[in-house]
């Protein structure tokens, strides 16, 4: 039995060195599969070995082989209580690192510089001492910069490993010493390490943006006991206990409001900004802020299953999908630097030998230019920043996408196929018209039909009454006799002395009621007083504000075809289906039906573009499971749907799903952008290095320079506004 096991990594800056030790992670023997997750620090495993620290060490071994300084642990049981202080150790940590890596650059400054201006002392000495002074001074300068990369490029070199940046940095620079292109060489290093510094900062800036995205968690929790109120860890707080929650702070478990009323501003949630009123008996869920007034909330879910772990969760570990784009690109960088590599020492020995104009110093520096370019670095990094970027972006818009491959496939959806109630409509009945006969008026009509369905709880009687207390009108109870309600045709009762009947049409056809037949689409409730038929009442599901607009977007952005499923009658599901320009609605379906139907879809459909379906019941799970891609919807509802969807919304605004699709396409072109540049650049100062037109100076502005505009443009995504 295989598990899924989640390690931590800390002191993984290499992309490169990251890809290698996936791959070696990939070879172990009771590992299916691993991947690194480099931007969000995590190992994903799914591995036979259950105890976690026998796995810590083999890849702590293995992450040893590759790169120096990383530590792999697993997560500590109170992870999420700490991760805080933890991300601020880290930074802490990171900046200790920044300033050390500054200090030396000064000082090898200080020393590159006195190298570079020898007749600030020529009065002084004697031009071979000069020279000799200059040469010792740039070497110096040389250790002082690019000591760290020498050893690290010889420790590598015992255990086996030629192609890491160290070592071709190490063998670009010592061969430019070689050829006595002294000033080259410091300088090729030093901004080395300046990109690498950035590039590091970069990253840095990209964790921490998605971290301050998931501060939704609460850091404690204000249990109250009898009249105590202390202080205590989320994950202490059983079902049922009470917790307070002042204004400002955040609502830490999902629960039930038993004393006061407040604002909660849930943006971090749904990506609304407008707050939301809750009284007593209402639910909230935990990252909401707490805005306006004191509120106790008795709590209904532990921490583990409370709406904000299940978000940090799915954000979190969103990165352990990764697409095919990433794939790719790790498959690429495998073997692309060594073909590099390999050209270079080719061109360093081979035409010396045949041409005869040249010299073996000018093919050798060539080849040194070959060297530098061949780190994969922008690429490897860039790509997954990119979909970070994009996941985490979509996060701020109240959507959760659970992987990079998700986020990917949402570029080609074609066929978008949509449940009805709770998605299209607000699944809310709502007395939509009302229709009175015989000398009725419209007020008396409403106001027997609401006596008439006054102790009924079903959801159409309960639109009814709602309507007639719209008018801040009061039932009065004392007014009904003999209440009679009749299983799937409506009630008989007795208000203040009148015989009324509320029901459907069978119901007034068994009291032998003549009525005008109604052909809306709906459902309708007819009216009977003291045997006369008094006009009827339609009752509609509300269509939601934005679904016209969702569905009309969705045409813009280049799906092909809508369809609509759902268990209502044909002429009211072929009624909305009309109202919103869907291409086809499917109406009395079972939920058993839906699945049918999505296969029915799928063998209909003629390209590879996939199929999204949206839900939001617990119904819809085997639908969301089956499809394409599944967007779970109104992510605060059914948790059934939140697991086996894909993507989940939030709040309920269909028009999300055309936000989720715009910013999968801005992610796909931030991409491709990146690995356009990258490559293209590399390919260009290749070339160039051929003919004789780029220096040592070229490569590195098309390495670490290309690396950095790659991480600054994926890092745009998380900002993007839709």
């Amino acid at each position: 039995m295989s598990q899924r096991i989640i390690l931590n990594v800390k002191g993984l800056h290499c992309a490169n060195c990251a890809a290698k030790i996936e791959k070696k992670l990939n070879e172990m023997q009771n590992v299916k599969e691993a991947r690194i997750d480099l931007v969000g620090e995590k190992i994903f495993l799914t591995a036979e070995e259950k105890n976690g620290s026998v796995l810590v060490n083999a890849v702590q071994k293995i992450a040893d082989s590759i790169e120096e300084g990383v530590k792999i642990f697993l997560p500590s049981k109170h992870n999420h209580a700490h991760s805080h202080d933890h991300a601020h150790d880290h930074s802490h940590h990171h900046s200790g690192e920044v300033g050390e890596m500054i200090k030396i650059l000064v000082i090898g400054g200080i020393f590159y510089f006195a190298a570079s201006y020898p007749n600030l002392f020529s009065a002084y000495l004697s031009p071979d001492t000069v020279t000799f002074a200059k040469i010792i001074l740039f070497l110096i300068s040389y250790i002082i910069i690019g000591g760290h990369v020498l050893t690290t490029a010889f420790k590598n070199i015992l255990k086996g490993q030629f192609f890491d940046e160290n070592f071709l940095m190490a063998v670009a620079t010592i061969g430019a010493f070689a050829i006595g292109e002294y000033h080259e060489a410091v300088a090729v290093m030093f901004f080395y390490q300046v990109g690498e510094l950035f590039q590091s900062m970069a990253v840095n800036k990209s964790r921490k943006s998605i971290a301050s995205l998931m501060n939704i968690r609460p850091d404690y929790a204000n249990l109250k006991v009898r009249n105590n109120i202390t202080k205590v860890s989320p994950e202490e707080v059983k079902i049922n206990d009470f917790i307070v929650v002042k204004p400002g702070e955040k609502v830490p478990l999902d629960g039930i409001i038993t004393e006061g009323s407040s604002s909660f501003d849930t943006s971090a949630l749904t990506g609304e900004s407008l707050p939301v009123s809750k009284n007593i008996g209402e639910e909230v869920l935990s990252g909401s802020v707490n805005k306006t007034g004191l509120v106790t909330i008795k709590v209904t879910k532990l921490f583990s299953e409370s709406t904000v772990s299940k978000i940090l969760d799915l954000v979190e570990n969103a990165n352990s999908k990764k697409s095919k784009t990433e794939n790719f690109i790790t498959k690429f960088a495998r073997y692309y630097t060594p073909t590099v590599v390999g050209i270079a020492v080719l061109m360093a020995i081979i035409p010396p030998l045949v041409l005869k104009e040249t010299t073996f110093y000018e093919w050798l520096y060539k080849a040194l230019v070959f060297l530098v370019l061949s780190c994969p670095c922008a690429l490897v990094i860039s790509i997954p920043l990119g979909f970070f970027g994009g996941i985490g972006g979509a996060s701020r818009h109240g959507i959760l996408i659970k992987g990079g491959n998700y986020l990917e496939a949402l570029n080609n959806v074609e066929t978008v196929v949509m449940d009805k109630t709770g998605t299209l409509t607000k699944g809310v009945f709502k007395v939509t018209q009302i229709n009175p006969e015989n000398n009725i008026t419209k007020e008396e009509l409403l106001q027997y039909a609401a006596y008439a369905e006054s102790f009924s709880t079903h959801p159409i009687a309960e639109s009814v009454i709602k309507e007639y207390q719209k008018n801040n009108l009061q039932i009065d109870k004392s007014l009904i006799k003999n209440y009679e309600e009749i299983s799937g045709y409506g009630i008989k009762t007795e208000v203040n002395g009148k015989s009324v009947i509320a029901g459907n049409i069978k119901l007034m056809n068994l009291e032998n009621i003549k009525t005008e037949n109604n052909s809306q689409t709906g459902t309708v409730v007819y009216v009977a007083i003291d045997g006369k038929y008094a006009g009827n009442l339609l009752i509609s599901d509300e269509i939601k504000e934005d679904s016209l607009r969702a569905i009309e977007d969705m045409k813009k952005i280049g799906v092909k075809k809508t369809v609509m499923l759902t268990g209502d009658s044909k002429a009211i599901g072929e009624s909305i289906a009309e109202k919103l320009n869907i291409d086809k609605a499917y109406t009395e379906l079972l939920p058993s039906d839906k699945v049918e139907k999505i296969e029915e879809i799928f063998e209909e459909r003629k390209s590879n573009g996939k199929i999204l379906f949206v839900g939001d019941g617990i119904n819809d799970a085997p639908v969301l499971a089956r499809a394409d891609i599944g967007v779970a919807m109104g992510g605060v509802g059914s948790d059934a749907a939140i697991e086996a969807a894909d993507v989940v919304i939030m709040n309920d605004e269909p028009s999300k799903i055309v936000t989720a699709i715009k910013i999968a396409k801005k992610t796909r072109t931030v991409v491709w952008q990146n690995i356009a540049l990258a490559l293209g650049v590399k390919i260009i100062t290749l070339i160039l290095g051929v003919m004789g037109f780029a220096t040592i100076w070229a490569a590195i502005f098309a390495d670490v320079g290309v690396a950095l505009i790659a991480i600054l443009n994926a890092a745009r995504v998380i900002r993007m506004k839709v």
